[in-house]
């Protein structure tokens, strides 16, 4: 008998075992009741052999296997958790063989491979979605009903500081992967800015300071932005890899303002501090698991043949947001950009609720950063 929709379940591959595969994504099975984690696919074989026995997994792949992964018949869907110069490759490739794609951010390093991946989904009729956790998430959810309803008036001004100590040696701090302060951390505050003026940029300009710490040799530690968007209003962000944990920001209107912290955090607690004419109030969004979110929604796309949100257009605009920043970072001038027009946007009608995972994972051959 053929299960329907409403009983199956979409069977994953993680492509990638590094820290927040393993911390935050294969746990969040558990709670994901419409997916199911099927396989592995990674080149470290005592990753692949202790997390299969961990967690149940009949079937594990090399990356030089990943082509019988995508044609064994045994997954509908890739979860990948690869280093960002890798997304736009294996991407491309799992469309190719008729596979659904949830892919972290940043999509990819250039708006030529995000086009490269959004080509691939649509000519073999896939599902492309980035991984934007935060357009599930309910706290960043109700900030954005929060601007919508006008209740701070007319939303004038975004800032956010999000920093984080990243040690020597971790790939984020190495220039081939892709990484960087913009594509790591920045992307958030983009995002942020971007979903709750509910609109794009059309200019924006950059500074990059490095005190020369040697694990600063290949990235900037740490930059700041302005982004410019219509009717002349402002969104700010300083994000470094060389502060203290800090994962925070705040929207002023003319009526009052809403401040959000751990704004960007993928587990714990979030609040909102919310001022109106002088009064401020607290609110206090309970931790939960935001990846079994993310399966649970991207699953349901499929299920229900959906477009994501977060999708593929989603994810090129913020990278092409990027590649102008350092454009202005190398130039020490103002970039105007032009993006493309959005027509989905993240509303409260997409939170996703679920229990936060139980325990914290021990983590093989991966070391986490502070946050994230």
């Amino acid at each position: 008998m053929t299960p329907t929709n409403d009983q199956r379940k979409i069977r994953y591959a993680v492509v990638g075992l590094g820290w927040f595969a393993q911390e935050a994504a294969l746990p969040s099975f558990v709670h994901a009741e419409n997916s199911e984690l099927v396989a592995l696919v990674s080149d470290d074989a005592t990753k692949s052999e202790e997390l299969s026995k961990k967690y149940g997994i009949k079937h594990t792949y090399s990356y030089e296997q990943y082509e019988d992964c995508l044609t064994s018949g045994e997954v509908d869907a890739v979860y990948i958790a690869l280093p960002n110069h890798l997304h736009c490759e294996y991407t491309v490739r799992a469309a190719n063989q008729a596979i659904h794609v949830l892919c972290e951010k940043p999509m990819a390093t250039t708006e030529e491979e995000c086009e490269a991946m959004i080509k691939a989904a649509n000519d073999n009729n896939v599902k492309l979605m980035i991984a934007y956790r935060l357009h599930l998430e309910e706290a960043n959810l109700q900030a954005v009903e929060i601007v919508r309803s006008k209740q701070i008036g007319e939303s004038r001004i975004f800032n956010s500081v999000f920093t984080q100590q990243v040690e020597e040696g971790n790939i984020r701090l190495r220039d081939v992967t892709g990484g960087g302060t913009l594509y790591d951390t920045g992307i958030y505050c983009i995002n942020a800015a971007r979903y709750l003026f509910q609109d794009e940029p059309i200019e924006v300009f950059a500074v990059a300071a490095n005190k020369g710490e040697q694990r600063f040799s290949e990235v900037e530690e740490m930059t700041s932005v302005i982004l410019r968007f219509p009717n002349e209003r402002l969104a700010t962000f300083t994000c470094s890899f060389g502060g203290a944990s800090v994962s925070s920001y705040q929207i002023v209107g003319t009526q009052g303002d809403l401040r959000v912290e751990s704004a960007y955090a993928w587990q714990g607690e979030l609040k909102h501090y919310l001022t109106i004419n002088g009064e401020t109030k607290e609110r206090i969004f309970e931790d939960h698991d935001q990846l079994a979110a993310e399966f649970i929604y991207f699953s349901d796309c499929i299920l229900q043949d959906k477009n994501p949100e977060p999708s593929g257009t989603e994810g090129l605009i913020d990278v092409s947001i990027i590649q102008a920043l350092y454009k202005s970072i190398e130039t020490r001038q103002p970039v105007q950009i032009e993006t493309r027009n959005r027509h989905q946007r993240p509303t409260s009608a997409q939170t996703i609720q679920r229990p936060p995972v139980e325990e914290t994972p021990d983590l093989i051959h991966a070391a986490a950063p502070s946050n994230e």
